[in-house]
C-alpha cells in the first residue's frame, strides 16, 4: 500500500512555494529550479500536488492573510453590519486589508493566476470564478442581513464585487493607489444611499 503524503510536510511546502512564486512570478516557473530552491525534487512536488498548476493554485489558496479569509473572520467575530453606515465601514475595512504591504505585494501574482485560470481552466481550475463567487456570496449574505430581498442582495453584491475588483486591478497597471482609494470612496458615496431602501 503506497504511503500517504505527510500533511505537515505538504503545508510547509505550500508556504515555501507561495514565497518562491511571489518572488519569481508565474510566467517562467519551472519545477526543477523551484524544487532546488526548496531543497527537494520535482518528483516529490508532483507526488504531493499532482501538477505544477494545481500546486501554484493551492499555494495561493491557503494563504492565511488573504483579505477574503480575514474579512470572513471579521464577520464571524463581530457580526454582520446592521445598517448602511456599518456596511460602509465594513467595506472600508475590506479595502484597508488590501493595503497591507504583504497582501499588495501578492496582488500581481493573484491577477496572473486568475488570468491563467480563464485562459487555461483545464490546468489551473476556475480560480477567477472561485474568487468572484466567494466575494459575491459573502456580500450577498451581508446585504440579506440588511433586509434586502435575495435578488436585490445578489445584484448589489455583484456590483460591489465587480467594481472593487476593477479598482484593485487598475493601480497594478498605473501605480495610482491613492487615486484608487479615492475612487473607492466615491463608489461607496454613490451606492450607500441605495442601501437604505431594503425593499
Amino acid at each position: 500500500m503506497p504511503r500517504r503524503p505527510d500533511p505537515a510536510k505538504r503545508r510547509d511546502l505550500l508556504e515555501q512555494i507561495r514565497h518562491y512564486v511571489m518572488r519569481n512570478g508565474l510566467t517562467d516557473l519551472s519545477l526543477r529550479p523551484l524544487a532546488r530552491a526548496l531543497g527537494t525534487s520535482d518528483r516529490m512536488l508532483l507526488y504531493y500536488f499532482g501538477t505544477k498548476e494545481r500546486m501554484v493554485a493551492e499555494a495561493l489558496g491557503v494563504y492565511e492573510r488573504r483579505p477574503f479569509l480575514r474579512t470572513r473572520e471579521l464577520l464571524e467575530s463581530v457580526g454582520p453590519p446592521t445598517d448602511p453606515a456599518g456596511l460602509r465601514r465594513f467595506m472600508e475595512e475590506v479595502w484597508r486589508q488590501f493595503g497591507d504591504p504583504e497582501v499588495r505585494a501578492a496582488l500581481p501574482l493573484h491577477l496572473e493566476i486568475m488570468s491563467a485560470s480563464v485562459l487555461h481552466p483545464d490546468r489551473y481550475g476556475p480560480v477567477l470564478h472561485s474568487v468572484v463567487s466567494q466575494w459575491t456570496a459573502l456580500l450577498t449574505s451581508v446585504f440579506r442581513d440588511l433586509g434586502m430581498t435575495p435578488d436585490r442582495a445578489r445584484s448589489q453584491a455583484t456590483l460591489l464585487t465587480g467594481a472593487t475588483l476593477g479598482l484593485l486591478i487598475t493601480p497594478l497597471a498605473n501605480g495610482q493607489w491613492d487615486q484608487a482609494r479615492e475612487a473607492f470612496g466615491a463608489l461607496l458615496d454613490s451606492l450607500e444611499p441605495g442601501w437604505h431602501t431594503t425593499a
